[in-house]
């Protein structure tokens, strides 16, 4: 249980920097350049202030982030598709599809097939900046995929065959056929206090501050950004 966990942790904190990569233009550009125009950002985005008081990002971070969304997504959303090829790149060596996918829903909380700005600046700021209360509830939101309040055995098990595929032949230990579900089995014995067979938001968050190394792994997102 403790691998899968670190390794569905590695995965959201690469989405967290390629997404800042996204969004700070650095994707494509020079480091050089896109630091020279950073301290040149004059653009104010409409509803600053009103973003500000939702986020743990102050107004010069905004406008950051927001010139480079701008730059790298000009119609000022983007979809699943692009998201994919944005976190693909860093998974050479497997399928990261899947859990991209995942990802994507987690942060499309509209449910319309497309993430604006809003949506990373929401969704970034409660992965960097949260409580921890914040981001167990965001990560238990991810796996909870049919968004009905409740994790159960289905939809652990494509999480962790997800992240199984995401990472590929560096996969430790080889993925074979009873693997998912071993992790599975330790998650929900971990999580599931009272036994049947769902875990419920608090169930997760207690279960998380029990684990050490869940604890850990939650404390690397203030070292991101």
């Amino acid at each position: 249980m403790a691998g899968c966990t670190s390794r569905c942790r590695q995965g959201v904190l690469k989405l967290i920097q390629s997404l800042q990569r996204l969004v700070s233009g650095t994707l494509i550009k020079d480091k050089t350049d896109d630091e020279l125009e950073m301290t040149t950002v004059c653009h104010r985005p409409e509803g600053l202030e009103q973003m500000e008081a939702q986020t743990n990002f102050t107004k010069q971070e905004l406008q950051i982030l927001y010139r480079g969304f701008k730059n790298e997504c000009p119609s000022g959303v983007v979809n699943e598709e692009t998201f994919k090829h944005i976190y693909a790149q860093f998974f050479p060596h497997g399928d990261a599809s899947m859990y991209a996918h995942y990802l994507f829903n987690a942060f499309d909380t509209m449910n319309n097939g497309s993430i604006k700005f809003e949506d990373f600046v929401m969704g970034l700021s409660t992965l960097l900046r949260g409580t921890l209360r914040e981001k167990l509830e965001w990560t238990f939101h991810l796996y909870d995929i049919n968004r009905d309040g409740y994790i159960n055995r289905e939809e652990m098990t494509e999480i962790v065959r997800a992240i199984y595929d995401m990472m590929g032949k560096y996969t430790y230990p080889a993925l074979k056929g009873d693997v998912p579900q071993q992790h599975v089995d330790a998650f929900f014995q971990k999580m599931d206090k009272n036994k049947d067979g769902v875990v419920t938001l608090e169930e997760f968050i207690i279960g998380c501050q029990e684990d050490e190394i869940m604890m850990r792994s939650m404390q690397l997102f203030e070292n991101v950004m």
